[in-house]
C-alpha cells in the first residue's frame, strides 16, 4: 500500500489517521519534501485512466497562473503536477492495483472497503 499525501495537509492527516496508516503498515511519501517521479506519476495515471483525474482545480495556483482560463490537455496536466506538487489531488492512496484519489466522502469509503476496514 502507498500513499502520496502533503504532511501540512490536515485533511490528508484526518484521513490518514481514519484509514489507520502509518509507517509501518504503508508506504507513505510526503509529495512537498519528496517530490513525485514522472515514472510514479504514469503509474498514478494508467491506474486511474487520465492526468486529468489527478489533477487539482483547488489549488491556488490554478487560478493565480490562468490555468483556469486554458483548455488544458493530458500532457498540459502531467506538466503542471510535475512542475507543482499542490497540483496533485490528495491523498492518492494506492491498495494493489486500485487507487483511491482525493478526500471526497466515497474515495475515502472505497479505500476503507479495499483495506478490508
Amino acid at each position: 500500500m502507498k500513499i502520496y499525501h502533503l504532511a501540512s495537509c490536515n485533511t490528508c492527516q484526518r484521513i490518514i489517521g481514519e484509514l489507520g496508516l502509518n509507517t509501518e503498515n504503508s508506504e507513505m511519501q510526503n509529495i512537498k519534501t519528496e517530490a513525485i517521479t514522472p515514472t510514479q506519476l504514469d503509474e498514478m495515471k494508467e491506474m486511474a485512466g487520465s492526468y486529468e483525474s489527478l489533477f487539482s482545480r483547488r489549488a491556488m495556483k490554478y487560478r493565480s497562473m490562468g490555468l483556469n482560463d486554458m483548455d488544458l490537455t493530458e500532457k498540459d496536466y502531467r506538466k503542471y503536477i510535475l512542475e507543482e506538487y499542490t497540483f496533485l489531488k490528495r491523498p492518492v492512496i494506492i491498495v494493489g492495483e486500485e487507487i483511491f484519489i482525493g478526500n471526497a466522502k466515497k474515495a475515502v469509503q472505497n479505500a476503507k472497503a479495499a483495506m478490508g476496514k
